[in-house]
């Protein structure tokens, strides 16, 4: 398919898409359809202009359409167009899955964990891993829960600790994260020793330590709660709530998440460190030659990791005002599927952070369709599973061809 074709193509669907919602949107309500396709009108207007966008933005690139572009596409597609399947069939079991409700509810639960997958991204772009990333989100919670209870809560962690700035807890706790990323990136750097190992033993390191801070008298391994609102507030506001009739408003962790999205995209792309990640990924020795400090990178892809890991516990600790030393467990084995879904490879030197997006919101989408349809959580967790086990297959067959 030649350039010109693929994006006329592009810009015609987007069109009739967009042309499609319109309609609907405006013959819903006369033919009594409110009930039966809720905000499908609205949805269908986003991915539309979405389309239209890409036809009329797309590169020059020049496709030929024949069965082996078309098994590469279907390919590195697959478990997006698998999503895409169990979205529709979502929708025609429980039409209330068609909300904008339910969209910003699955954007809200993707927030935290796009955050950690974008930090555990970049141990991955060089062909290692990090096991102790949920236990640092945990560590971030309670550290900074444990000093943002209001002054009248009877069971304080700080019985005697004045009502500080909001920012000087949530700083402290990712300090501590950083400090422990700037271990695992010693232990990997210095010692050479397998990001595997060395993260597997920091994360026990991480989880006692913050089990000794969270048994101190007087809290004694209490749940830690009576959060301040102003530090609640950083997860729980919602933007332009009631700016329309029924509308829930938007989480403040979304554009949290949007501006952290960016930020790692100018990192990874637009900086000397960024193209130093890659290349360290792709193959170290010639990295090496090349004249990269292979150590000072290694450091710094650990500690900015653990940065991002900080604030994705702070945050959590928001969301949810309350905070134990059990906060983030298992979360990195979600955040490394999500980026291996996202077309990150485990080979490393490969990975993009518009596929770890994509992979952080079909893991939501499937466990959140799932959840509402009444799927057993047994069958969740296989169904995660299967997803994993494919995404890794395709990802190995594909760096094979390479």
């Amino acid at each position: 398919m030649a350039e010109n074709k693929s994006k006329r193509l592009f810009t015609i669907a987007g069109l009739v898409i967009l042309a499609l919602g319109i309609v609907l949107y405006f013959a819903k309500a006369p033919l009594g359809l409110n009930r039966k396709i809720y905000d499908l009108p609205i949805f269908l207007i986003i991915i539309g202009v979405c389309f239209a966008l890409k036809g009329f933005m797309a590169k020059p690139v020049v496709n030929e359409l024949n069965k082996v572009s078309f098994g590469e596409f279907l390919t590195n597609n697959a478990i997006l167009l698998a999503m895409l399947v169990l979205v529709v069939v979502i929708c025609i079991l429980q039409p209330r899955f068609m909300q904008i409700r339910v969209a910003l509810d699955i954007l809200t639960q993707s927030s935290t964990k796009l955050i950690m997958a974008l930090g555990i991204c970049f141990t991955l772009l060089i062909a290692g891993t990090d096991l102790s990333a949920g236990r640092m989100v945990g560590l971030a919670a309670v550290v900074s829960a444990s000093m943002m209870q209001t002054a009248t809560y009877a069971n304080r962690f700080f019985p005697d600790l004045p009502q500080v700035q909001v920012w000087l807890p949530i700083v402290i706790a990712i300090v501590a994260c950083m400090i422990f990323g700037a271990l695992n990136g010693f232990l990997v750097a210095k010692y050479d020793m397998h990001p595997f190992i060395a993260t597997l033993a920091v994360q026990v390191i991480i989880y006692g330590a913050c089990s000794l801070y969270f048994d101190m008298p007087p809290n004694n391994s209490q749940p830690i709660g009576g959060i301040r609102a102003d530090f609640a507030q950083l997860g729980q506001m919602r933007l332009f709530s009631g700016a329309f009739k029924g509308f829930p408003g938007i989480s403040i962790l979304i554009p949290i998440a949007i501006v952290i999205c960016i930020v790692i995209w100018f990192i990874l792309n637009k900086t000397v460190f960024g193209k130093n990640v890659y290349a360290i990924g792709g193959n170290r020795e010639a990295a090496v030659v090349a004249g990269i400090n292979v150590f000072r990178n290694i450091m710094g892809i650990f500690i900015l990791a653990s940065c991002l890991y900080g604030i994705a516990g702070v945050l959590e600790a928001a969301r949810t005002a309350g905070a134990t030393n059990n906060y983030g467990n298992g979360y990195e084995l979600d955040a490394i599927a999500a980026c291996v879904v996202g077309g990150v490879s485990l080979n490393g030197g490969i990975g993009k952070v518009g596929g770890i997006i994509m992979g952080v919101l079909i893991f939501t989408i499937i466990q959140y369709g799932l959840q509402f349809i009444n799927v057993s959580p047994m069958w969740q967790q296989v169904i995660k599973g299967v997803i994993i086990a494919v995404a890794v297959a395709i990802d190995l067959t594909k760096y094979r061809r390479k």
